[in-house]
């Protein structure tokens, strides 16, 4: 335990191991015990609880009130996941998560959808009692965490167990600066790119339309009535009935028109390297550049497209929706970017092949719902 202790007094993001260690501590607590996958190389998954909350809009509690003290005016009815529950589109849940924490004074977390979660485009955010900003869990915080939910496209079966979110532990200044990056890129090569883009503490991601990576495929359009998605089972569903494909038409140099509140999974031009010492985090576009935004924010841990992993550079997937105009989407177009933040000590397992990670490698890849495409 010494050794452990040792670990999470580091600053930075906490690894696996020292993770567990807070578990081990009390300062994270559930009733019943973790599953064996749930803690990842850099984050901890987060499991809904029994009871879900139809609620009439989303909310924040402000400071001093809690969650609960706010349901009495907001919910309109209770519904068991203990048997598993369809949560409908256009509809705002509320769902209490098994995980509570109690966090040292030096040790604040931050949530964020799970990549399966955004690829779905299900919007999920994590609430705290008294919190002022979603997915934010402040340094020494002690007491539930709540999971707002809302299916934008597809309407999905979920139950107590089901793991939407996912929580980062941070101690201290972990982010690195502008000059830090270069000389990562430089060093590590984080994106494929002789002329990266670097700005405002991140590393900028252009979107892939050309087609040539996939036979000419572009990306998918999320079909509007394609039936319920079960969260928790992978690989059953038909590509077919959910989504449709978007090719290169002849003639055109790498386009795409997004249709006014379409959802559309995209993949970045770039090929992305997360070294086995850093974590990094996809972070929520600039609108100012333009009527569109990639959805939702993502976690991306060490080893993410690491050699060493069983990856060779992995692509970005991306979220994207349009705003209320058509918007031309062009190939290269800046769509995001990757902030890039210190680990505390390198986690024992990265993410690849040794722990079986479902994007490792990815290109043009949907959620893991669904069949394999080809």
């Amino acid at each position: 335990m010494a050794t452990r202790g040792a670990e999470i007094a580091k600053p930075g993001i906490l690894p696996a191991e020292a993770i567990a260690a807070l578990k081990e501590g009390g300062q994270i607590t559930c009733r019943r015990a973790l599953d064996e996958d749930q803690i990842q190389p850099a984050s901890l998954d987060l499991r809904l609880g029994r009871t879900a909350w139809r609620i009439r809009a989303s909310f924040l509690p402000g400071e001093g009130i809690s969650v609960k003290t706010r349901l009495k005016d907001l919910a309109l009815h209770q519904l068991d996941l203990s048997g598993g529950a369809v949560l409908e589109t256009g509809c705002v849940y509320l769902v209490e998560l098994s995980e509570h924490m109690k966090l040292p004074v030096d040790l604040a977390a931050a949530a964020n959808p799970k990549s399966s979660t955004g690829r779905l485009d299900v919007f999920v955010r994590v609430i705290t009692d008294g919190a002022r900003a979603f997915d934010t869990i402040p340094a020494g915080y002690k007491g539930p965490l709540y999971l707002e939910i809302s299916p934008r496209t597809f309407p999905i079966l979920v139950r107590t167990g089901s793991r939407l979110s996912q929580v980062r532990f941070r101690r201290g200044v972990a982010r690195l600066s502008d000059l830090e990056l270069l000389n990562l890129q430089s060093a590590e090569r984080l994106v494929d790119s002789d002329k990266p883009d670097v700005a405002a503490g991140g590393i900028a991601l252009g979107v892939d339309l050309a087609g040539d990576a996939w036979g000419g495929l572009q990306g998918f359009r999320a079909k509007r009535h394609g039936g319920v998605v079960d969260v928790d089972r992978a690989g059953v569903l038909d590509v077919e009935d959910f989504w449709e494909p978007i090719r290169v038409r002849p003639g055109t140099t790498g386009q795409l028109v997004l249709d006014p509140d379409a959802f559309y999974i995209l993949a970045s031009r770039e090929c992305v390297h997360v070294p086995p010492d850093y974590a990094a985090e996809m972070v929520p576009f600039d609108p100012l550049v333009g009527e569109f935004r990639v959805h939702y924010a993502g976690f991306f841990d060490p080893g993410f497209g690491h050699a060493g992993a069983g990856g060779h550079g992995a692509r970005a997937v991306l979220e994207v929706r349009s705003r209320e105009v058509p918007f031309i989407l062009e190939h290269g177009q800046t769509v995001g970017r990757l902030v890039y933040e210190r680990m505390a000590t390198r986690p024992g397992a990265l993410y690849g092949v040794e722990l079986h990670s479902h994007y490792q490698g990815q290109g043009l890849k949907l959620s893991k719902h669904f069949k394999a495409v080809g």
